[in-house]
């Protein structure tokens, strides 16, 4: 397997896309308000919204930059809109209507003709054939006036540098003034929508990674502003197919009742109704399943204050996001009837789409504070048990869904680096083997930082105490919260590896917003040969065996005779002749044996170096408190030489001069301690080591009449790269 950050395609496949394309709109608004679009048709799209304040104005938006697809599904960039015309069918229902002194508007941001930033503001019914709800708007982008009335208004638009354009959403009852209102729930369709004109069609990226067998984790809080289809389009062309695990979110699926969140008709709001539905039709007719997922956490600004973990200070349980999110306490009984109005909700979409029903309770915990102190002190836990607690209101959870569901599978998540730190309160036994369907592990801090032995640790406690078997569990590897950290990535791709190898049912990388944002791709490699076999060569070598270290320099000789001399290789790589070492006929029989598994040159395997078999308390790095794995190396003065073949059991690791036992030794010689070093702590190691070699040739010949006769068999190998 491997995996590939890709900045910006390089010739990968393109096809076109109809600027305008319904599928590639976007929404905005202020909260609380919501919105959400969604494509019905090849040239129509639908806008759902919930308004609550007299203020709140939304926008249907086109962007000239594509600044949401994964760089190999990207549309190109193209800022100048002169040469297209575009026109569509608009009705709407509770917005202003096309004719209101604040109906629609299409904002244009971007440059005039000087280059200076600038807007333009065009009222559609200018533009409009029909009645004010519904009409037919026709827009020629070389010759459109911003201005309220036409002519005498007029504010001519230069489109040849823009940035993005936004249709207005304005709902009825609008005054501009902070003050309550409604709730007004609202709609606009854009059907029939066509664009002309040499201008109307970009370049987009139409990559389709083959299937490579991991599945993508997505969140409603990351994606309510896109259209589903866009969404879908990422995944499948990404080559995850399967499972999509969907976090529906814990800031904007909610319904709101004089600002806090309320059940009503339904516990989730319109323009989540309508996203949803569509998403879960849609990844049905692509053949997924969808797990949906729902935690314990809320926005904090629209929580009851009675719902809230709290601290032993009083104080709620608050997250580090930005607005805070916060966590609902699991022994209040009127938060769990929410959550569980909530589970049906999701659920029942599900099943209205025809998916089976699979649903996660995501993440049920008591809220750790940073000296590990636990917020179980509100008023509705009293005197009982905190790890009782929580079991019993997930399973509650559990009941409900299956209740309405009989078939639905419910799942569990548990995020190992927080629950480890109180495992009775955060993982207690009645979570226990076979409580839910399926257990799903994350450590998405471990995973990130390659922690491996962390993460085994984490693995085997949850393993031990709740009884899982490995083909019950799914684990979650990943997420790079800043692009700056997409290095990460490496450390995320081997985690999902490690846990496919453990057999685990399904593996998911979190999430797809950081996948499309840094570029990465996963891909599976020809598997039919392995490129190395993790055996030692069968025969003893003999005194007689050759050793070569082979480098490549460049000289150049100038007339002078003055050399410049320019090493190409990093390091030496060894030749060996192995073939003093057989010494019998049976010798024979195992080398001829050897060369047949190995398909002579195909595969690498592991030679003991006669000469050169082991490191001395060698620098392998220095801690910067954050880094915890480090490549095995052996130093010949200033080269440094990886090793990647360590022998098991023989390494032995130091930390600024103290001996650990703390760490884990992984794949290709990378030591992983359990704690990152201080800063500038040497990180040293003692070690046996082989090296890996192939055989030089296609062909090995052995004449059995002049190896009686004492001449020497030539086994010539080389030394692999790895």
């Amino acid at each position: 397997m491997g995996h590939w950050l890709a900045e910006a395609r390089r010739g990968q496949i393109e096809g076109v896309v109809s600027r305008f394309d319904p599928a590639y709109w976007t929404v905005n608004f202020p909260r609380p308000m919501m919105a959400a679009v969604t494509t019905t048709a090849h040239d129509a799209l639908r806008v759902d919204g919930v308004f609550y304040r007299q203020d709140q104005i939304g926008g249907l938006i086109w962007e000239a930059e594509d600044r949401h697809d994964h760089p190999l599904l990207a549309f190109e960039t193209s800022r100048d809109f002169r040469a297209c015309r575009l026109s569509f069918r608009w009705r709407s229902s509770g917005l202003l209507a096309l004719d209101a002194v604040n109906g629609p508007v299409l904002t244009i941001e971007g440059r005039d003709a000087e280059g200076a930033a600038r807007a333009w503001y065009v009222r559609l019914w200018n533009y409009a054939e029909g009645d004010s709800e519904d009409a037919v708007v026709s827009l020629d982008f070389a010759a459109l006036d911003g201005g309220f009335l036409l002519p005498g208004e007029a504010d001519p638009v230069w489109a040849g540098d823009v940035d993005r354009m936004f249709v207005s959403l304005v709902p009825e009852g609008y005054s501009g003034v902070d003050a309550a209102l409604g709730p007004v729930e609202a709609w606009a369709e854009l059907s029939e929508i066509a664009c002309m004109g040499p201008g109307s069609v970009l370049a987009i990226g139409d990559v389709v990674v083959p299937e490579h067998g991991l599945r993508i984790a997505n969140g409603y809080d990351d994606c309510y502003h896109l259209t589903p289809a866009r969404v879908l389009r990422n995944m499948l062309q990404l080559g995850y197919r399967g499972t999509i695990l969907h976090y529906v979110g814990m800031s904007h699926y909610f319904r709101l009742d004089g600002g806090y969140v309320a059940i009503g008709d339904s516990a989730i709001n319109v323009a989540c109704a309508a996203w949803t539905s569509d998403f879960a039709a849609r990844a049905g007719a692509l053949g997924y399943s969808v797990i949906w997922s729902l935690s314990y956490e809320l926005l904090d600004q629209h929580c009851w204050g009675d719902w809230k973990q709290r601290a032993a200070s009083g104080e709620p349980a608050l997250t580090g996001w930005e607005p805070p999110s916060t966590l609902l306490s699991p022994a209040h009984a009127g938060a769990m009837a929410y959550l569980r109005a909530v589970a049906l909700a999701f659920a029942g979409i599900a099943d209205d789409a025809g998916l089976a029903v699979r649903f996660q309770i995501g993440e049920p915990w008591w809220w750790t504070l940073p000296d590990g102190s636990l917020c179980v002190h509100d008023a509705s836990v009293g005197e009982g048990d905190p790890g009782t607690l929580l079991a019993d209101s997930t399973l509650a959870l559990r009941d409900a869904v299956k209740d309405a569901h009989p078939e639905a599978e419910v799942l569990l998540l548990v995020y190992l680096p927080t629950v480890m730190g109180n495992v009775a309160a955060n993982m207690p036994l009645g979570w226990a083997w076979p409580a839910f369907d399926v257990l799903q592990l994350e450590d998405y801090d471990w995973a990130a930082a390659g922690n491996a032995a962390a993460s085994d640790r984490g693995v085997a406690l949850a393993e031990a105490r709740l009884g899982y078997p490995p083909e019950q569990q799914h684990y979650l590897s990943g997420f790079v919260l800043a692009p700056e950290g997409k290095a990460a990535w490496q450390h995320i791709d081997e985690a999902a590896e490690r846990a496919r190898a453990r057999g685990v049912g399904e593996t998911f990388i979190w999430a797809l917003p950081q996948v499309v944002r840094d570029g990465f791709i996963h891909f599976s490699q020809e598997s039919d040969v392995q490129a190395f076999d993790d055996v030692l060569f069968p025969l003893a070598l003999g005194r007689e065996a050759e050793v070569a270290a082979e480098v490549s320099t460049a000289i150049v000789t100038s007339a002078g005779g003055t050399e410049a001399r320019n090493a190409e290789w990093a390091e030496a790589r060894t030749h060996y002749d192995v073939g003093p070492g057989v010494r019998s006929e049976a010798d024979i029989a195992a080398l001829l044996a050897f060369f047949r598994a190995r398909m002579g040159p195909a595969k690498g395997f592991r030679l003991r170096d006669p000469f050169d078999w082991q490191g001395a308390d060698e620098l392998i790095g220095a801690g910067d408190g954050e880094t915890a794995s480090f490549a095995l190396a052996k130093h010949y003065g200033d080269v440094t030489r990886r090793i990647t073949r360590p022998v098991s059991g023989t390494v032995q690791v130091s930390v600024d001069g103290v001996a650990t036992e703390d760490f884990t030794l992984g794949a290709g010689g990378v030591v992983t301690l359990d704690e990152a070093p201080d800063a500038a702590a040497e990180v040293r190691a003692s070690f046996v080591f082989d090296v890996p070699v192939r055989f030089a040739e296609d062909r090995l010949t052995v004449n059995r009449a002049t190896f009686l006769a004492g001449a020497a068999v030539s086994v010539p190998l080389i030394e692999v790269r790895e």
